[in-house]
């Protein structure tokens, strides 16, 4: 039976989507969860939903078992096989909100603020003395465990916990599953989903579909790069970047035009 601990249990949303996920999943819907967080009020409510769906969904197969503040983390990890992290130090406020208002009295605006510039260094500096401490434990209590990373800047923390831990570390985000479907929607071409085949390539929150064919092998982008030019010029709607990196660079982008907009100076000026 795995173990998984979920570092930042009380962010109940994410908690909820990537555990209620495990809960369906044949060879997870029996683990051991270990739920880990330093806020007792909200890692209670992540633990009254996910037991709603342990036993509603999964016939109270799991076995969960909360752990708040830093005196139990060890306790937490101890065992592991999994361990997702998915917290935020300091916080949106007052912490991101900082992020976006220093830069801005200065002259520089952020739209995402999490994963470049000075939003994604400041982000980074907080967190990596709290992933410190994590591989530690980890390498003392759990060292053939999985670190499975959520938390911004990916690019920064992975790097950090490949680079200067023991920890074997993979950093995950959700917009690659979501792009090639999303792309189709946005434009109509609902008829091409099923059968598609893709190849995506990059770095987070900037990978790239290189490749996209439906069911028979043709290629699509002839008819996207068609569609989202005439999209761009007729209305005004969530993807204006992400469509504008296609006519201007031939591809899309796997991330929002939020975070697009703010890695270009093209799209975001002061």
């Amino acid at each position: 039976m795995p173990k998984i601990t979920f570092m930042g249990a009380g962010s109940t949303v994410f908690a909820r989507n990537v555990l209620g996920d495990c809960m369906c999943t044949p060879a997870l819907c029996e683990s051991e969860i270990a739920l880990y967080d330093i806020d007792a009020e909200r890692l209670e409510e992540s633990y009254i939903i996910l037991s709603a769906i342990n036993h509603n969904t999964n016939q109270d197969r799991a076995t969960l078992k909360t752990y708040c503040g830093v005196e139990n983390r060890r306790e937490a990890l101890r065992g592991a096989d999994f361990v997702v992290n998915a917290i935020q130090v300091g916080f949106y406020e007052p912490c991101t909100v900082i992020d976006f208002e220093i830069p801005k009295k200065y002259g520089l605006r952020q739209t995402i603020a999490d994963t470049l510039g000075i939003g994604g260094v400041m982000r980074a500096l907080r967190t990596i003395p709290v992933l410190e401490d994590f591989a530690r434990d980890i390498e003392a209590v759990c060292p053939d465990a999985w670190f499975l990373n959520y938390t911004n800047p990916m690019a920064m923390l992975s790097g950090y916990m490949q680079r200067y831990t023991n920890v074997k570390t993979v950093g995950l985000c959700h917009s690659v599953q979501t792009c090639s479907r999303d792309l189709l929607k946005g434009l109509g071409m609902e008829d091409k989903l099923e059968g598609r085949r893709e190849l995506i390539a990059g770095i987070n929150h900037m990978a790239w579909l290189l490749q996209i064919t439906d069911k028979d092998g043709n290629d699509l982008y002839p008819e996207i790069r068609r569609r989202a030019a005439e999209k761009n010029a007729a209305e005004k709607h969530k993807d204006m970047v992400r469509y504008e990196y296609i006519r201007r660079l031939g591809y899309y982008c796997t991330e929002s035009s939020e975070h697009n907009a703010e890695y270009n100076p093209l799209f975001i000026k002061s």
